[in-house]
């Protein structure tokens, strides 16, 4: 899902207020994270995930790979927060059209 720039400035409006979601860990992007990033996209739709790394091009790879993995859209990177956005069946989250 490609998203606009007006549904992008509503989902970081929208996620300003959350606390990450999921936590990597030293192991890093496992199965196990990946399935959590998943089921935590079902239930809220935008979510935070706190990528513990300093490294750059590591942390384009990680990114690269949960939005990869998860089918989820990037709306933007902090520092070692990143907030992805997945539309999930009931729609909790209404994004504007235009």
């Amino acid at each position: 899902m490609s998203l606009n720039k007006k549904q992008i400035q509503h989902l970081k409006g929208a996620a300003h207020s959350l606390k990450p979601v999921v936590l990597l860990g030293n192991n890093g992007l496992t199965e196990a994270v990946v399935a959590e990033i998943d089921y935590a996209l079902n239930h809220h739709e935008l979510i935070k995930v706190k990528i513990p790394t300093d490294d750059k091009e590591t942390k384009a790879l990680i990114v690269e790979a949960i939005c990869r993995e998860t089918k989820s859209t990037q709306v933007q990177v902090i520092g070692k927060t990143l907030v992805i956005y997945r539309e999930s069946a009931e729609k909790k989250i209404r994004i504007p059209k235009v």
